[in-house]
């Protein structure tokens, strides 16, 4: 398959602290990639640093072979890359049904076309019913899926997912595995996910790449990743496998 987004000895330094040393890896068209390790490991600078929040120090990154290092994050979104965060950040005094609506006027600029556009995505992940309500008063499980439903609207090509599952039940996990894997199976919609909860990881990704200390130590399939020693020893523990 053709690579959708490609790194290039990519690296990102905070004054002393090198957050990212030198990684590269590619995300094949229509394909769910996971990126995993320890807390500091340097994965959400990398998704920062693809989604134009901050721009590298060293190193391309390439999206539909095009370079986008150093665009500004309106940008990156517009050639079609949207990212959730891990701390969710709906606006909390609209209506869920606005929060998706702003995303959605992206490419839809008639604000009819951009509601009939929301209100599918909002039935597809289960939050129709609430879509009067305001934001803020969603349980933390609707406004993970809000998080996911608001990224959609903009009608990405890849979608970045940071941490997307944290938190919820096992049950709620399940949930979003399902709805994520039938986006991919039924529109091609390529996901890269940051992710700790291994449920997820294994039931999503058909490659994983692991950081550790910002620098790229394994990357495979992930029944391989999970038995690989360095993994183990830096990240999963011994009871993982």
């Amino acid at each position: 398959m053709t690579a959708l987004l490609s790194l290039e000895r990519v690296s990102k330094r905070f004054r002393g602290l090198v957050a990212v040393d030198g990684v590269s890896f590619a995300v094949p068209e229509g394909a769910i990639f996971a990126v995993i390790g320890p807390n500091g490991a340097g994965k959400t600078t990398l998704f920062n640093m693809i989604a134009g929040a901050m721009a590298p120090d060293a190193g391309t990154i390439a999206f539909a072979g095009e370079p986008i290092a150093g665009l500004t994050p309106d940008a990156v979104c517009r050639r079609g890359i949207a990212r959730t965060f891990q701390l969710v950040r709906p606006f909390p005094a609209l209506s869920v049904e606005d929060n998706v609506i702003v995303g959605a006027l992206l490419h839809r600029r008639d604000v009819g076309a951009a509601r009939e556009r929301a209100r599918e995505l909002l039935r597809r992940f289960d939050l129709f019913d609430r879509r009067h309500r305001p934001a803020s008063a969603l349980t933390l499980p609707d406004r993970k899926r809000l998080e996911v439903v608001r990224a959609l609207a903009t009608e990405p090509k890849l979608l970045l997912l940071d941490e997307v599952v944290a938190g919820l039940r096992p049950t709620e996990v399940d949930r979003m595995v399902a709805v994520l894997r039938a986006l991919n199976r039924e529109t091609g919609l390529t996901i890269l996910l940051i992710e700790h909860v291994m449920r997820a990881v294994m039931a999503l990704a058909a490659r994983v790449l692991v950081l550790d200390h910002g620098t790229a130590i394994a990357e495979g399939t992930p029944e391989a990743v999970v038995r690989d020693p360095a993994v183990v020893q830096s990240y999963l523990g011994a009871e993982a496998v």
